[in-house]
């Protein structure tokens, strides 16, 4: 996954204005066979979007001249390359925002390499099944989820899901590893009208989760961010 069809590496751009944070990610990333860009300003981070198209940024929140919230905005304005926040604000009205704004994730520093490194290639697993126009089904673990035919499996054996389910269910699994809001759920799945009612997600994704689950209070495939949403999570 570190590379694209053509054998290209992926190149990510880090974007802290932290010469020690820049140099320790710098290192990680290409001992994991990423190509690195860095900009320290929020200025210089949305140029380089720009100008060499990175596949992927990683962003700080408190930048010179554009603070981080911002540069998100700027970049989502035409472009939708994967955006993993990593930042010491560990606010949950903090990370609801970023991820409002269009960040696929979000991690507080301090951090661990394993965690950061398995967050990337969840994402780009994602970006990958989105640009394959042709894969209609997908397949995790003991999970089966056929989008045309709205069939979902466990083990090849027919989970029955309500139409409810399984559109929170399809949502998620297409975007597996993007950390989605409470609102965004609630208005892709429920529509605008229920944004606010954060409850009635929460039945549903119980109810979604003993029928897909192994064990529902510790769940392998939708996972929760404390007080901001939730994550699906595929395998490799």
């Amino acid at each position: 996954m570190n590379m694209t069809s053509d054998g290209i590496k992926h190149k990510i751009l880090i974007v802290d204005d932290e010469v020690q944070i820049r140099k320790f990610l710098s290192v990680s990333l290409r001992a994991n066979n990423f190509a690195v860009e860095e900009a320290t300003t929020g200025k210089e981070a949305v140029d380089l979007v720009a100008i060499t198209k990175p596949d992927f940024v990683i962003l700080d929140l408190g930048l010179p001249e554009i603070d981080g919230q911002d540069v998100i905005v700027k970049i989502r304005e035409w472009t939708n390359v994967p955006i993993l926040v990593l930042s010491v604000r560990n606010g949950e009205d903090e990370k609801v925002k970023a991820l409002e704004h269009g960040a696929d994730d979000y991690m507080v520093k301090p951090f661990g390499v394993e965690e950061l490194m398995a967050r990337i290639h969840s994402i780009l697993r994602r970006v990958a099944l989105e640009e394959n126009t042709g894969e209609e089904v997908i397949e995790t673990g003991d999970l089966h989820i056929d989008l045309p035919s709205r069939v979902v499996k466990i083990k090849e054996t027919p989970v029955k899901l309500s139409p409810k389910e399984f559109n929170l269910l399809k949502y998620m699994a297409i975007n597996a590893g993007k950390v989605i809001t409470h609102r965004q759920l609630l208005k892709e799945v429920w529509g605008e009208g229920y944004a606010d009612d954060s409850q009635y997600l929460r039945v549903y994704m119980g109810q979604l989760r003993k029928k897909i689950e192994a064990n529902p209070n510790q769940p392998e495939y939708i996972l929760t961010e404390q007080g901001v949403g939730y994550k699906f999570v595929a395998g490799s």
